[in-house]
């Protein structure tokens, strides 16, 4: 999926399904095939929308294909419907707390990136803070898990600080820095989130004008994904620096 070869990820997520029916990351996982490939579709994967404000204050609200809604919608559902079944029976079972955490990051990126509902995706990136940390809990070494950590600090710690103020009375607690840490330590220990970690990192060096490292960054990703021209095209600093 790193590559954008949608269609043979969801054939590897069928099959999965079919040897694992009860397992909640089946589902999951091709709810994120729907959402990414749907991302791809609309042109909200550049970088530049992220690096720049007033460009991402500023997005219209797009026209998502009501298909894939209905698609992703309904694989969300079930995984969160699986792995509830799988909390009843064991309510430490890791497996289950971690696809629920990433439906809940799906919903967020859904509404925060298509339908520019900005609060609700807050809403749902707080959730997924709590059940994240309920499972760190259990395996402190879930580095994939601690991506939800943060991705919820960077994001809300780079926010106006009367915004971090008003987020900090509903029981967020903007950290910049700590976001960035625990980015590090996805980018360096995770396994299924470690590429989505370090374009989050580069993305946050961009932003910062570190510019050397948000491009060695990238490199590192189109090296390891070379189907993805995101990650070799999607910064224009790094196409300057490279002379294209």
């Amino acid at each position: 999926m790193y590559n954008l070869q949608f269609d043979r990820a969801h054939q590897d997520f069928d099959t999965w399904e079919r040897l694992h029916p009860d397992d909640p990351l089946g589902p999951v996982s091709q709810a994120a095939g729907y959402l990414f490939a749907e991302f791809a579709r609309l042109g909200v994967l550049e970088s530049q929308l992220f690096t720049n404000d007033k460009k991402f204050e500023g997005r219209g609200k797009l026209s998502p294909d009501p298909k894939v809604r209905q698609e992703f919608d309904g694989a969300v559902d079930r995984s969160d419907q699986l792995a509830d079944l799988a909390l009843e029976q064991h309510p430490e079972d890791g497996n289950a707390l971690f696809a629920k955490v990433l439906v809940l990051g799906l919903r967020s990126d859904y509404a925060a990136l298509i339908d520019k509902q900005d609060f609700a995706a807050l809403r749902y990136m707080k959730q997924g803070r709590i059940l994240a940390q309920e499972l760190l809990k259990e395996k402190p070494d879930d580095y994939d898990a601690l991506l939800a950590l943060g991705v919820e600090n960077y994001l809300t710690g780079i926010k106006p600080a009367p915004e971090r103020w008003m987020l900090s009375l509903g029981g967020i607690d903007p950290n910049k820095e700590q976001g960035i840490r625990e980015l590090e330590q996805t980018a360096a220990h995770g396994d299924l989130l470690k590429p989505f970690a370090k374009l989050l990192l580069a993305v946050a060096a961009l932003r910062d004008k570190k510019h050397a490292e948000g491009c060695d960054l990238l490199q590192q990703l189109a090296a390891e994904y070379p189907g993805n021209s995101l990650y070799r095209d999607g910064a224009p600093e790094c196409r300057e620096a490279a002379g294209h």
